[in-house]
């Protein structure tokens, strides 16, 4: 499902769509008349890869082949992330705003303890995760909000000047 209505979109397979929480910067709602939405889509584990197809096609129509590279592997682990520990299911939506596209993924999991922590140290070969949220800090300029009903994380990229 593509959609690039703000209000959300009817949701497959029984997928709760809900809008995503405003974080503390106003930097992950877009707004109507400075964006240009590029996708919005409700997904689950089997959908990943058609998922990181859609972000892939989408970025790679607004900037360079790198860039589309980089935001197709920061959408990958995050909704990877919504789906390990955010029961499941997710939204990814895609905007592109004051020069940079933006990345947002969204989940309805139990949240996350620490946000202003967590991606920040790269954790040790012995852990078998941990490493998403990390690569995105890495890889964008993220943002996170989370509470006790859900989670969404927003990387923001610049787009390049090619």
């Amino acid at each position: 499902m593509v959609s690039a209505d703000l209000a959300g979109s009817a949701p497959s397979r029984g997928l709760r769509n809900r809008p995503p929480r405003v974080a503390s910067r106003d930097v992950r709602r877009p707004k109507a008349d400075a964006t240009r939405i590029l996708l919005d889509q409700t997904f689950e584990r089997t959908g990943l890869t058609a998922l990181r197809l859609a972000v892939a096609a989408q970025a790679a129509a607004v900037t360079d082949e790198q860039t589309a590279e980089v935001v197709m592997l920061i959408a990958h682990e995050l909704s990877s992330n919504c789906v390990r520990h955010g029961g499941g299911t997710g939204r990814l939506r895609l905007w592109v705003a004051a020069g940079s596209l933006h990345c947002e993924l969204s989940d309805n999991g139990p949240g996350i303890t620490d946000p202003g922590d967590a991606g920040h140290h790269l954790p040790t070969p012995a852990n078998s995760g941990g490493r998403g949220l990390w690569i995105a800090r890495k890889m964008s300029d993220l943002h996170i909000s989370t509470d006790a009903s859900g989670t969404t994380v927003t990387a923001v990229v610049a787009l390049s000047q090619a």
